[in-house]
């Protein structure tokens, strides 16, 4: 699927124009500004409001629950923008406006992981989960490229898609038939697999910040090398591009991203899909435009839905990875509706 631009047409006279952008600086200015209010929100709201002043005041009686809150919004940052920035760079990756990190088999892979370790190895320790999980999902990311790459053309856009949505159902398979013959895994498994921030301490977030932060290197530094490749294979090659080597680079970035973020917070769903289609909508197709926005947007969609699962069912909260998708899919229905894609029609 190729690259094309978006036109939207005017209701009253039918012809065809441009999409309105938006400045870069105001767009950032404003995801800059929305990540304050974000994160300004995690730590006040909740089953108890908590005042700013708690943060930093450790004679505060409420001063322990900040600190809890404040490694929550931390981690849901972390999350966020490594989701949006695997989406971003995978849509490019892939030129498939619709792909998501999902696509190479990552959470899929993750989650057979898991259930692997759970039932077989017994691992117990959250901190463990990270290890497997990333492991899981680097393997079914590793295991979808040299599949895609058999045949005289290599691992093209479409033999990718085609690979990762096999791998997906056969893992996806192999985890159900596991966690029917295991309850005791199933029981610890399916509050992983909602997707959620809660609980997790900085500690966990450590373990994965090393890999979140070579993975965003890689895809930002790869910014010229999507817009490139938009081109298509030909031309990339023509301007002295190795586009197999890029590839893999590239593909490292998502599995680092995208993989570490599902190890930490378990499959979140719509943020690595909605986010840079938001972004293109408002800035325009240039990658280096793209991907620093989109890890804003996705820090701001991640922390704002696990903030509002806080408090819509109360004393019950609704887990991130379920108010993602509430929140992501009306968005996404609004893209298509209004054309709003930088990508190409959807």
């Amino acid at each position: 699927m190729t690259s094309t631009a978006v036109l939207e047409r005017d209701e009253e006279t039918g012809v065809a124009r441009a999409p309105r952008r938006l400045g870069t600086p105001l767009v950032t200015v404003l995801l800059v500004g929305a990540v304050a209010l974000a994160c300004a929100l995690s730590v006040v709201v909740g089953a108890r409001t908590i005042p700013l002043a708690a943060i930093w005041d450790s004679s505060h009686p409420l001063h322990n629950i900040s600190q809890a809150r404040v490694e929550r919004t931390l981690l849901g940052l972390a999350v966020g923008a490594a989701l949006a920035l695997a989406g971003a760079v995978l849509q490019g990756l892939t030129r498939n406006p619709l792909a998501d990190p999902g696509i190479l088999g990552i959470n899929a892979g993750a989650s057979f992981a898991m259930v692997v370790a759970l039932s077989v190895f017994g691992v117990s320790e959250l901190r463990d989960f990270v290890w497997v999980a990333f492991l899981g999902a680097a393997v079914a990311a590793v295991l979808v490229h040299v599949v895609a790459s058999i045949g005289r053309d290599g691992a093209t856009p479409m033999k990718l898609a085609i690979a990762g949505a096999a791998l997906t159902a056969a893992a996806t398979s192999w985890t159900s038939g596991v966690l029917l013959v295991d309850k005791q895994t199933m029981e610890t498994f399916r509050y992983w697999q909602v997707g959620t921030i809660g609980g997790r301490g900085l500690d966990v977030l450590l373990v994965g910040a090393p890999f979140l932060a070579v993975g965003a290197l890689l895809a930002l530094s790869g910014a010229r090398l999507l817009n490139t490749l938009a081109l298509g294979d030909d031309l990339a090659r023509g301007l002295g591009r190795r586009t197999a080597v890029d590839r893999v680079v590239l593909g490292v970035a998502v599995v680092l991203l995208a993989g570490t973020a599902t190890a930490l917070a378990g499959p979140v769903a719509f943020v690595g899909l909605v986010v840079p289609h938001a972004v293109r909508g408002l800035v325009g197709s240039d990658h280096g435009r793209v991907l620093p926005l989109s890890a804003l947007g996705g820090a701001v969609l991640v922390v704002l839905a696990d903030t509002l699962g806080r408090v819509v069912l109360p004393p019950a909260e609704v887990q991130v990875g379920v108010m993602a998708a509430v929140v992501g899919v009306p968005v996404f229905l609004f893209l298509i509706r209004h054309g709003r894609s930088g990508s190409g029609a959807l």
